[in-house]
């Protein structure tokens, strides 16, 4: 099933390209501006399926040559090598490739607004949102996201009250 979708997802691919390539498309801005944001959506798809093709082939190429009888032990033990390593490779990028297919949220190139407010506890809870707001600041770093504080209302023991970031 996942390379059927990737089979029709590189026949759309081509026909991009030959689409772009019309007068008329090129004339259209709005048409060929909708064209260039679709191929560039597939592009990085299609660029991991080729690489995928690529290393089973490679793969297959390794397995005939390890049932050919006729050839040497050390030039089947290297093919046999080879045989792993692609084989390992393919199962990686077909892992690489899911994650590629999966559908893209809407929202996932929007911002976000994060606000912590102090609850019933007093200053423990002051605490708390402190502590909150530094797991959310290095999540983000981590996921190297810009982190800018709106507003900011601290206790005098290190607590916050009240805090609004992006």
């Amino acid at each position: 099933m996942i390379f059927t979708k990737l089979q029709r997802a590189e026949d759309r691919y081509r026909e991009i390209e030959q689409a772009m390539t019309l007068p008329e498309v090129a004339s259209d801005a709005k048409e060929y501006a909708r064209l260039i944001k679709e191929y560039k959506s597939l592009e990085p798809i299609i660029e991991k399926y080729r690489e995928y093709k690529s290393a089973c082939d490679t793969m297959s190429g390794a397995e005939e040559i390890m049932r050919d009888g006729s050839l040497e032990p050390e030039l089947r033990e290297l093919a046999e090598e080879e045989y792993h390593e692609y084989r390992d490779l393919c199962d990686k990028i077909t892992e690489e490739l899911k994650i590629l297919l999966m559908p893209r949220d809407p929202n996932d190139s929007r911002n976000v607004t994060v606000e912590i407010r102090q609850g019933a506890g007093g200053e423990e809870a002051a605490l708390f949102g402190a502590d909150l707001y530094r797991m959310y600041t290095m999540y983000s770093d981590s996921r190297r996201f810009k982190v800018e504080v709106v507003s900011r209302n601290e206790t005098e023991l290190g607590g916050i009250k009240e805090i609004t970031f992006n």
